[in-house]
């Protein structure tokens, strides 16, 4: 259940040295940072130090275009956002249409390009500034895979072998695809000419960014940054999953949201009497933990926390707080995305420059 959680990011520092987020000296005063939604990191002091002494600096967060947002991506987009808000600096967001293909997510290429016009949407909706935000859809902005094929140069088959357990059989897309992603991230740099790039993933997802930094010094680049996010538990305890169903979704209506927090997992006890004489466990409550790491502030937290200890607070009390918490945040996101128009994405969407000038110079 809940406890198990933990174990991929304790994996990565543990055995891919990566180090504890408990550990800097110095974090940024935000929620995330704050309430232990993140783990552990990989060069974060640096970019830090860089952001504060007014260097060029961007973030890149991708996103699988095979589904939609759901509550378990909140503490990365809450980060990302906090960066952008604060420091002024952009976000890159390369949504993987192709990825999605390859790995047989969707059914289709057209599929996976109007899940990626729609997460872009939603992404907005979210609240990325348009003016700001760049979102790479590789089917859109082909001038991605020139970057990939330069770097694959530096990518050998072993290497994707081990990393991803890919057999012959495997077909060649799903080989190629950390090329793919390692221009997505390296592309701030090429394009642009920032050096200093975070990339805030979940611990699943570490393997990808390895290889980027493995081959980012040998092509010229600064090693990115990395945030590892804690995975949040979905409402049943285990790991947000879509095929299990156990995740909050930002388009869920009312109904969805209360059924859901109400058959969520629960820390109390058995029965009223019970729960008000031995107290509940928070550590393992659901309704608790999303109330306190996501909507109250300290000081409200530890009220609940304590009163829900001692067997003043009921589990259904508990989740009534979080279903009007969520029902308020959702409601507040679907009206938003109401008002997202095709003219807000086309200012964000990157597209092919045919500039022939600048590539006959090339060239020359």
């Amino acid at each position: 259940m809940v406890d198990n959680l933990l174990a991929d990011n304790e994996k990565l520092v543990r055995d891919f040295g990566a180090s504890p987020i408990s550990d800097l000296k110095e974090i940024p005063d935000f929620y995330t940072f704050k309430n232990e939604l993140i783990y552990s990191h990989r060069d974060f002091d640096k970019f830090l130090k860089a952001i504060k002494s007014g260097e060029k600096c961007a973030i890149v967060s991708g996103f699988n275009a095979s589904g939609t947002i759901h509550f378990g991506h909140r503490p990365v987009f809450d980060t990302n956002l906090y960066f952008q808000k604060e420091y002024g600096i952009p976000v890159f967001i390369p949504i993987s249409d192709d990825e999605s293909y390859v790995a047989g997510k969707v059914k289709n290429q057209e599929e996976a390009l109007k899940y990626s016009i729609e997460l872009a949407k939603e992404l907005l909706a979210y609240g990325f500034d348009p003016h700001n935000t760049y979102f790479i859809i590789d089917q859109i902005y082909t001038n991605i895979y020139n970057l990939a094929i330069k770097l694959s140069k530096k990518i050998n088959l072993s290497e994707i072998k081990a990393t991803y357990g890919y057999k012959n059989d495997d077909n060649i897309g799903l080989h190629f695809y950390p090329s793919i992603q390692s221009a997505h991230i390296l592309f701030p740099q090429e394009k642009f000419g920032i050096k200093h790039v975070l990339v805030p993933i979940g611990p699943d997802e570490d393997a990808h960014i390895r290889i980027c930094r493995d081959i980012a010094p040998l092509m010229g680049y600064n090693k990115p940054s990395i945030l590892h996010i804690t995975f949040l538990p979905g409402v049943d305890g285990e790991k947000m999953s879509k095929t299990r169903n156990n995740a909050i979704f930002l388009k869920d209506d009312a109904k969805s949201i209360i059924k859901k927090v109400g058959g969520a997992y629960s820390g109390g006890q058995k029965t009223v009497e019970e729960h008000r004489k031995l107290g509940g466990n928070p550590d393992v409550d659901i309704a608790c933990q999303y109330l306190s790491k996501f909507f109250l502030k300290k000081e409200e937290s530890e009220t609940i926390i304590e009163d829900y200890k001692r067997g003043k607070l009921l589990s259904g009390e508990v989740k009534k707080m979080l279903s009007k918490k969520l029902v308020e945040f959702t409601s507040n996101f679907q009206k938003r995305l109401k008002s997202i128009s095709e003219e807000d994405l086309k200012k964000c969407i990157l597209t092919n420059e045919k500039n022939l000038d600048e590539l006959f110079k090339k060239s020359r």
